[in-house]
Parts: structure tokens; sequence; C-alpha cells
């Protein structure tokens, strides 16, 4: 019997000593997270008084349309369901991905919530280890002071609103962000687990595949150049079974809808009857085209702002993963033909792109400081996203 209990003996202290390293890095970024939910808090309180005011739900806005129903009926029903629209259109429910559903149907069945509210937990907590992991990342290279700043600007997205509601932005932001700080302490094979688990959430992931794909064959091919040829590939097995391991995720999921529909490019044809296929930038061009020269010309605005955050980013020299992720993330929002308005949701995962005016915002040391920056934008996202989500459109 003594000699069954001696293999356990050594493992409460690695136990303990793993918890307190969760309590440090907690304690760490606590300020992080609670600017990060005094922000997003803001968002909610504006949302529920218009809401009020005008006689609506606001649980309702948040967990029970547009893109949360489809999301909601897998998780209670299995994928098989498809809207033929009145011009003969078809939009099967293969185009969502399938964490976020069984995250809902897992939390519903041990908990008292409903699957629309199931929903709405799972992206509020989400948004916590999101915000979490953006200022890990944001603390290791620029200082916690940046990282703090760095998440409360994650939270006043413009439509930040998103991130209260049961769709997928939050969660895969939070797991590109753990695979990203991953990556940046060398933690290739935790970083490629977590690619996987956003591959299961989100095509965007291509973007975070990419960037750890990209980074895995800049690192062996320094070292090849150095001369470090012998055992390279022994010496890099972690971070080849890392890379190896982030597109599983996605490739499964595309093979899924392969299988279930009988034809290889299945998951791309259920894409496209969505308008979701790639076209290079063509249909933005042509929605910029048919707008009225003011509202032309501040799109075209807000274009080059975004170009200049990405111009900003590059000359911030940011490690090659979150350098080539952030712009990735752009680029496929971007180059897609489908509906313009979900563009800047798609961008949101993006944070990167705050990372140049995070670190001038936590610089500031005037009697203003970046608190009133933070929560003049925190005010600004609060009433768009109350008046986004009160209207008819899906964001």
């Amino acid at each position: 019997m003594p000699d069954q209990q001696t293999p356990s003996r050594p493992a409460a202290p690695e136990s303990r000593s793993a918890r307190q390293r969760v309590m440090h890095l907690l304690t760490a970024a606590a300020p992080a997270l609670g600017a990060y939910a005094v922000v997003r808090a803001v968002g909610l309180l504006v949302l529920w008084a218009w809401a009020s005011a005008v006689g609506k739900d606001a649980l309702h806005l948040l967990g029970g349309r547009w893109d949360s129903v489809w999301y909601q009926r897998i998780a209670e029903d299995g994928y098989g369901y498809t809207v033929t629209l009145p011009d003969g259109g078809v939009h099967p429910d293969l185009a969502f991905f399938p964490l976020l559903p069984a995250l809902e149907r897992a939390l519903a069945t041990v908990t008292p919530f409903t699957v629309q509210g199931a929903g709405i937990a799972v992206a509020w907590l989400a948004g916590l280890l999101a915000a979490w992991g953006i200022f890990a990342v944001g603390a290791r290279l620029y200082g916690r002071r940046a990282g703090v700043v760095l998440a409360a600007l994650w939270g006043a997205y413009p439509t930040g609103f998103v991130q209260s509601m049961a769709y997928t932005e939050t969660l895969f932001t939070a797991l590109a962000a753990w695979s990203l700080y991953a990556v940046l302490r060398d933690r290739w094979v935790a970083a490629g687990t977590l690619c996987v688990l956003a591959g299961l959430t989100r095509p965007s992931a291509a973007a975070l595949i990419a960037a750890l794909a990209l980074t895995a064959a800049v690192v062996l091919l320094r070292e090849w150049r150095a001369g470090a040829r012998r055992g390279l590939l022994r010496r890099n097995a972690h971070m080849l079974l890392g890379v190896c391991a982030a597109p599983l995720g996605w490739l499964s999921y595309v093979v899924f809808v392969a299988v279930r529909e009988g034809g290889p490019f299945a998951y791309f044809d259920v894409q496209a009857q969505w308008g979701n296929s790639i076209d290079g930038g063509r249909a933005l061009a042509v929605f910029i085209a048919g707008l009225p020269l003011p509202a032309a010309t501040g799109l075209c605005a807000a274009l080059g702002l975004l170009g200049m955050l990405v111009y900003l980013c590059v000359r911030q020299r940011q490690p090659l993963p979150v350098l080539v992720y952030g712009v990735a993330v752009v680029v496929i929002s971007l180059i897609g033909s489908g509906y313009f308005g979900s563009r800047p949701r798609l961008m949101m995962p993006a944070f990167p792109l705050l990372l140049p005016p995070a670190v001038a915002l936590a610089r500031l040391r005037t009697t203003v400081g970046p608190g009133a920056v933070v929560a003049a934008l925190a005010l600004g996202s609060a009433a768009y996203g109350a008046w986004t989500l009160l209207g008819a459109g899906p964001p």
C-alpha cells in the first residue's frame, strides 16, 4: 500500500505551485480586468437604459437575435437546419463553427441557464479571459501600464457591444490572445492547442494559423542560415508539434462539412451560399463606389485610419506572430464579399492594432491621462452599441 501512494506525493507541491502561478498572473491582471469590466458595464448600462426607454428587452438583444439564434439552434438540435430565402437562396447552419454551441449546450446542461442565457454567460466569461490574455500580451511587450490600457481600449472598441453578445468573436479573441502569449513565452504546444480550439470557433483562425506557421518558418530559416543545422528539427520539436497541431481544429470542421455534404469543397460552397466568398476586396470597392460622396469619403477616411494603424504596428516592430496575426485578421475581413456592416465586428479580434495607441496613452503623464481618454471612448462605444442593437440590421 505505501508503494501505491508514493507516486502521488510530489503532485501536491506541483499543484500548489501551479495555483500560485495562476493567482500571481490573475493578481497582476486585476487592474486590466477591472478596467475592462467597467468599460463593458458602461456599455450594458447604456443599452439597458435605452432599451427600457423604448420598451425592449436588453437581454434578448444580446442573446436572441441574428447569429446568436443560429448558434442556439445548433446547441439544442445539432446541425441540419437550413433557411430558404424568398429569392431562392439557401442559408445552411453549417456556416457556423461548433465550439460556441458546444459550450452553450454544456453550460445549459449543468446549470439552470437556458441555452440563450448560457450563450451570454460564455460570452461574458470569454470577454474577461480575452481581456486577461490581451493584457498579458501587452504587458509582456510594453509593460503593465500599456497592457491595462490595451485591455480597456479593446473593451471600448466601436463594436465592443458584440463582446457582450452570444457571438463567437470574444471567445475567439480569448483563444487567440493566449495562443500568441504562449508563442511569446516559447510555449509552442500550448499555442498550438489553443489554436486548435480557435479553429473550431471561427474561420478567421486562419490568421492565427498563419501567424504561428510564419513565425516558425522564420525561426528555422534563421537557425539554418546561422549554421546551426545539426539537430535543427530535434531542437525545435515542440515548435514543430505546435505548428502542425494548429490547423487541426479548422481542418477538422472543413472535413466534417465535406463528409456530411458529400463534396471535398462543401465548406466553401456553404460559405458562398451565405455570400462569404473571397473576392480580393471587389465587393468592398463596389460598396464604396455606390455610396453618396460624403459617406464614401468618410468610409475611405476610416480605411485610411485603419491603414495608419497597420503602419504604426509595423513601425512599432511588434513581434512577428503578433504583427502577422493582427494584419491577417484585417486582410481576411476586407477581402471577403460578405455583408459590409459586419466588417468592423470581424476586425475586432485584431487587438494588436490597438498596441500603438495603448503605448502612447500609457506614456501620458498629464492631468487628463489615459483614463479620461478611455472613458470618452467607452461612452461613445456604449452609445453606438445601443443604437446599433436597437436597429434592424445585424452587427
